[in-house]
């Protein structure tokens, strides 16, 4: 018969106390606990990693967008201008020139691009995850059409282009209040606190509302073009969008609207992630579908109103980036939201670096660079095995 020594019966133990309980702090529970703090670095380090490609990304399109233009400026008096505003800068030589158009014309404009392209960017991943399908963009509910509407008004009845912005804000705002109230009407009724009523006030009836809307409002567009041909260039100039009229009051004017935007969506996106396995099977784990639908839809459509009231009507941006980024990071909005609307906006960035030196000095319309360069890359893209399987 063998001995028990002390030292072997504490490690017979296994650090238990005297009823066999692991003691805090014991082998048993620490090997326990260490998976998942394992598993919980992990998690951090797949949110973290794209987010902090993505901001590099960012500030290397901000160079650009500041350093690159018709204007031939030099990169060191392109820092000089931009040292020589800040607070405890050496004594620099900055001609009043460079300054101007450094903060004048070209720092206005990336950061005009970065809350542009953020949001629809933005805007985009909301819908394409509350409506399950990535194909969906910001201008979904009509969003193009009201804004169009709105903006055509103004010019054919003589207004000031100060009246622009605000103008398409409230057709895009109006466009997606008829369109959702529209496609929601018949979710009502008896059956409103069952289950079930997912389905009758379900994404596909707001879908077809939007389709209508869209259409009947761009048709009064169209009408409205066709009696006032004159106001044709100034209109379709819009359309087209641009950022050559950025002001620092115009990104102070759009700004609380697109950070309230922005903070709402990040606080729905855990939500997003629940939606993503259907709206029957999120019913029934608690959370409120036609609530969260309802919140992140005012919330995109509140930014990209505010978006797209500055920038004019461009496309490709709000559905490109996102569905690039899910096909990179994947679907979770943990991930996806915030790289989202980095990438939107470092790709903003250099489609204006493009628009302004493509045909100097002359500008293109940064709808038009959008869409040459998202279009093909976009066809690329869908041909890839994961994004068919995404599309299925």
């Amino acid at each position: 018969m063998t001995a028990t020594t002390p030292a072997s019966a504490a490690g017979t133990n296994g650090g238990n106390g005297a009823d066999g309980a692991p003691r805090p702090g014991s082998g048993a529970q620490h090997g326990a606990a260490q998976p998942d703090a394992v598993v919980a670095a992990v998690s951090r380090r797949r949110v973290a990693t794209p987010i902090l490609i993505a901001t590099v990304v960012l500030l290397a399109s901000v160079v650009a967008g500041v350093a690159v233009g018709p204007a031939g400026i030099s990169p060191e008096q392109v820092v000089a201008a931009v040292a020589d505003r800040l607070p405890w800068h050496p004594h620099l030589a900055v001609t009043p020139l460079n300054s101007a158009i450094v903060w004048q014309l070209r720092l206005p404009r990336v950061v005009l691009a970065i809350l542009v392209g953020s949001m629809l960017a933005g805007g985009g991943a909301a819908y394409q995850g509350i409506f399950r399908n990535p194909l969906a963009d910001p201008y979904l509910l009509g969003v193009a059409a009201g804004s169009g509407l709105g903006a055509t008004i103004v010019v054919i009845s003589g207004g000031s282009q100060a009246l622009m912005p605000p103008a398409a804000f409230a057709g895009a705002a109006g466009a997606v209040a008829l369109t959702y109230v529209l496609g929601t009407s018949g979710g009502g009724g008896a059956n409103s606190g069952r289950l079930n009523t997912v389905a009758s006030t379900g994404t596909g009836s707001i879908l077809l509302a939007g389709v209508a809307v869209a259409a009947m409002l761009t048709a009064f567009q169209t009408y409205l073009q066709q009696q006032h041909t004159q106001t044709l260039s100034v209109v379709y100039s819009w359309i087209l969008g641009g950022l050559s009229a950025a002001t620092w009051s115009q990104i102070g004017l759009v700004l609380p609207y697109i950070a309230v935007a922005a903070a709402a969506l990040f606080a729905h996106r855990r939500l997003l992630d629940v939606l993503r396995v259907g709206e029957t099977e999120a019913a029934s784990l608690g959370v409120n579908v036609g609530r969260v639908r309802l919140l992140v839809v005012i919330a995109a459509t509140l930014g990209v109103s505010a978006a797209v009231a500055v920038s004019g009507l461009i496309g490709f941006v709000g559905i490109i980036v996102p569905h690039v980024i899910r096909l990179t990071v994947g679907p979770s909005y943990r991930v996806l939201l915030p790289v989202s609307m980095i990438g939107g906006a470092a790709f903003l960035i250099l489609a204006d670096v493009a628009a302004r030196t493509a045909q100097a000095p002359a500008e293109v319309p940064i709808g038009v660079i959008t869409a040459v360069a998202g279009a093909p890359f976009f066809l690329f893209v869908l041909r890839s095995r994961r994004a068919q399987q995404d599309l299925s």
